[in-house]
């Protein structure tokens, strides 16, 4: 049944293979080599010896590199062989084998394509179009992992040596040009990423900001101690927004969960429309946000009120979201735990204030910048997952005879 099944996948929306095209397994044209451990005794310190690949830790963008030697080889890739993961963490993945023979272990299988049959390139590509339903198989075994006959079983849409050749040439020269473009966009996205910071480094660190008249934290935030408790018997609806739900630098809200409070395991801090809600677990982070709604928030949040007569709200919030905040702040480090810091702490950071009308105008000021640095970054973002998904619509149109 899971032949037929992969045979039909092979085919064309229409049920058909494209002329002169056939459907084999992949054992058909190729065999299949499990790898064998090899104990770490037996590995060769001097990297000298025969070269040996582990599993995917090994692998890299294209071809493998070699990090371990060994003197006993136990199983062996060839150079015209495709290495695939069948156990562990990083199974179901690719790679050409290397230039030379190495030695293989058990968490790596070698397919080598028989002469004249089947080209090697195009059963890699093959291979990587296959990778989902690899990672699936191997998910769904009763022990993770795949065996000889995961590989041999699928079903390999199979045209001409020629064709294989020829369009093996076109889906390499493709996947060149995505990589390119991945490689021109990731750089774009990063750098997009760090611009929240940076400007906010420029706003709260600038030379005007230095003239600013100082005040501590603890002057102009009030801590809310509102806590719903289980024990208490709360009920109705709650919008529960966590450290999960919050974005890092932005101060942008990304989810939320409906509750019902009389369901609740644990105390939850209730914070209100306009407070700043932070999160001091890990507050590298910065995830501090201010609150559009009322609702809950985790125990690992404080919530703040702002006292509107000393300071806006909105630029308090993007002074603790700022790299000043957080080189101030006494982040405390102790062994065995997360970071984190206490109410006294945050309370003690120093911020540099001008008037209320100019606060307000600053606020409103990183507001739009940054909500224009946003929408760029989605943007990109939406460029680059564009362009993530081309390999699969390329190998898609490889193997429907469409190249």
């Amino acid at each position: 049944m899971t032949d037929d099944l992969n045979r039909q996948d092979a085919k064309d929306s229409k049920g058909r293979l494209p002329d002169g095209w056939r459907c084999v397994r992949l054992g058909e044209v190729c065999s299949v080599h499990p790898g064998q451990h090899i104990l770490e005794s037996d590995y060769n310190r001097e990297s000298i010896g025969i070269g040996y690949l582990t599993g995917p830790a090994d692998f890299g963008l294209m071809y493998p590199s070699v990090t371990k030697w060994t003197n006993k080889p136990k199983a062996w890739c060839e150079p015209g062989d495709i290495l695939v993961t069948v156990k562990g963490a990083g199974v179901g993945k690719a790679n050409l084998a290397p230039e030379e023979r190495v030695a293989i272990g058990r968490q790596l299988m070698a397919v080598r394509p028989k002469r004249g049959v089947a080209d090697r390139r195009f059963i890699y590509c093959f291979i990587l179009m296959q990778l989902f339903n690899l990672q699936s198989r191997a998910l769904g075994s009763t022990v993770p992992g795949l065996g000889r006959e995961d590989l041999e079983s699928l079903a390999v849409p199979l045209p001409p040596i020629s064709d294989q050749q020829r369009i093996a040439a076109i889906l390499n020269e493709q996947m060149a040009a995505v990589e390119r473009a991945r490689a021109a966009a990731e750089p774009r996205l990063e750098a997009a990423k760090a611009l929240p910071a940076a400007y906010l480094r420029a706003v709260f660190n600038s030379p005007e900001a230095q003239k600013w008249s100082k005040k501590r934290l603890g002057d102009i935030l009030r801590l809310r101690k509102e806590v719903v408790h289980p024990r208490d018997n709360p009920t109705g609806r709650a919008t529960f927004v966590g450290l999960e739900h919050l974005e890092s630098v932005t101060g942008r809200r990304i989810g939320a969960v409906e509750v019902d409070m009389a369901t609740l395991t644990g105390r939850k801090p209730r914070f209100y429309k306009g407070d700043i809600v932070y999160g001091y677990l890990r507050p590298y982070l910065n995830k501090v946000w201010v609150a559009e709604l009322d609702g809950l928030c985790s125990v690992d949040q404080y919530v703040y009120s702002v006292d509107q007569t000393k300071a806006n709200t909105e630029f308090v919030g993007w002074f603790m979201r700022s790299p000043v905040y957080l080189t101030r702040a006494p982040i405390g480090f102790s062994p065995g735990q997360l970071p984190r810091i206490r109410t006294e702490e945050v309370s003690s950071v120093e911020i540099n204030l001008p008037s209320l009308e100019e606060q307000e105008q600053i606020g409103a000021m990183v507001n739009a910048r940054l909500a224009r640095v946003d929408r760029g970054r989605k943007t990109l973002e939406e460029e680059l997952a564009a362009i993530n998904a081309l390999p699969a619509a390329l190998l898609r149109r490889a193997f429907s005879g469409e190249l």
